[in-house]
């Protein structure tokens, strides 16, 4: 199965489901929704122990059920995989769409990926680095209504994706080729063909118009965790390249905050990414804060859901709200038990 596997490694918010959806539309390429097989079976505990797993369990779930919905036998099929392993899974899940490659975008694959190279070392990697601060800041707008704060301290996720991408881009142990989403957006059609290239596939056209083709299931899935813009887009477009410096500059506490976390990743791991670390800081160093209240996220559902959710969270863990959850959640554990 590893000559038809591709993984696409990246940060969350950093381009990977636009890259997934443009292979996807690939006849070659199937590209369904974020599996999220590895980060469990990395912490196991032959590995690394549950307690550090990086994964959230209830978006592993879902992903997993996506995953077992594209297979003939259904759960049948996943139980057997359980036996023979991740090999099996990946097999049955493509067999259904006649397609050569299994495209497997799960960012948090860049967190267990020494486990994944020992696993799958004759695999593909696709590694896509955007802007950090592009990154952070998209992270910060669509999971946590604006609240840098609460983003950070739920997880840093600059912090632990720099230098984990970083060292697999400067040691690779496995075929490895590194697209930059400003790059690819501005060249969609340039990098498309060397992407192609490296999967040693035909370049098709029709990767660059996503949004226009018929793929079923797999060309409509947004992705996990993935709420807004590229779903809306029928193509790349380069809308978003420097729109965090505009966000940064209408709120001086998220500034001060991206100043430093630019300071703690070090040049190597920036320069590795490809935005030297030098430049980065003196880039956050001119932004100046302008009087004008940050704009807000147009209020989808999703928006809605996000900040209420954001807004419970809050003292969670010291409020009535949080004693309240925990009792419910301890009536249910007894109940389901």
């Amino acid at each position: 199965m590893q000559d038809r596997l591709v993984f696409l490694i990246g940060p969350p918010r950093g381009g990977t489901t636009l890259t997934t959806r443009m292979l996807g539309a690939h006849s070659a390429i199937f590209a369904p929704v974020e599996p999220h097989l590895m980060p469990p079976l990395a912490h196991l505990g032959f590995h690394e122990k549950v307690e550090k797993a990086p994964y959230d369990p209830t978006i592993t779930q879902l992903g997993l059920r996506e995953l077992v919905g594209f297979l003939p036998g259904g759960e049948a099929d996943y139980l057997d995989a359980l036996r023979a392993a991740t090999d099996h899974l990946y097999a049955k899940a493509l067999e259904p769409s006649g397609r050569k490659l299994f495209l497997d975008k799960t960012p948090a694959y860049a967190l267990v990926l020494d486990f994944l190279t020992k696993l799958y070392p004759d695999a593909k990697y696709l590694v896509l680095t955007r802007h950090p601060m592009a990154v952070w800041s998209s992270i910060i707008d669509s999971f946590f209504d604006g609240d840098h704060e609460a983003a950070h301290r739920h997880n840093p996720v600059l912090e632990r994706y720099v230098p984990a991408i970083a060292r697999f881009l400067r040691e690779p142990p496995a075929q490895l080729h590194h697209l930059h989403y400003e790059e690819l957006v501005q060249a969609p059609e340039e990098h498309m063909e060397k992407v192609c290239d490296f999967l040693e596939i035909p370049f098709e056209p029709a990767m660059i118009d996503y949004g226009k083709q018929a793929g079923g299931a797999q060309s409509s899935a947004r992705g996990l965790g993935d709420p807004t813009s590229v779903a809306q887009q029928t193509r790349p477009t380069t809308g978003s390249i420097d729109k965090w410096a505009g966000v940064l500059a209408e709120d001086p506490a998220r500034l001060n905050q991206c100043r430093e976390i630019a300071a703690r990743l070090t040049d190597p791991d920036l320069a590795t990414w490809g935005y030297p670390g030098p430049e980065l800081r003196s880039a956050l160093g001119a932004i100046e804060p302008r009087d004008a209240k940050p704009s807000r996220t147009k209020l989808t559902r999703y928006a809605l859901e996000r900040r209420l959710l954001v807004r419970l969270r809050r003292n969670i863990h010291h409020n009535a709200l949080g004693r309240l959850v925990r009792q419910i959640r301890g009536a249910c554990d007894v109940l389901l038990r």
